[in-house]
């Protein structure tokens, strides 16, 4: 099919939203640094990123071996974006 299709858009309108929400976070609660896991200092912004980072990979790797439904993926995306706001 070309262009777009409803899961591109799905997944396009999820990460503007979590930027929105992000930004509005933001603005609400400015954000502190703090020390996690990876001995570094992060912001909320900077772990939100690395959730993107770590969701994309983990999608890349999920269609490259996995034969299951690419939501499967999504889900252990999110339990693993929640790990990363929790201990990075």
């Amino acid at each position: 099919m070309d262009g777009l299709d409803l899961a591109d858009g799905t997944f396009f309108t999820g990460i503007v939203l979590g930027l929105v929400v992000m930004s509005l976070w933001q603005q609400v609660s400015p954000t502190m640094e703090r020390v996690g896991i990876l001995g570094i200092a992060t912001t909320r912004g900077d772990r939100f990123f690395i959730s993107l980072l770590g969701s994309a990979y983990i999608h890349v790797l999920w269609i490259g071996f996995v034969d299951l439904n690419l939501l499967w993926a999504s889900a252990l995306s999110i339990l693993y974006a929640v790990a990363v706001f929790r201990w990075v």
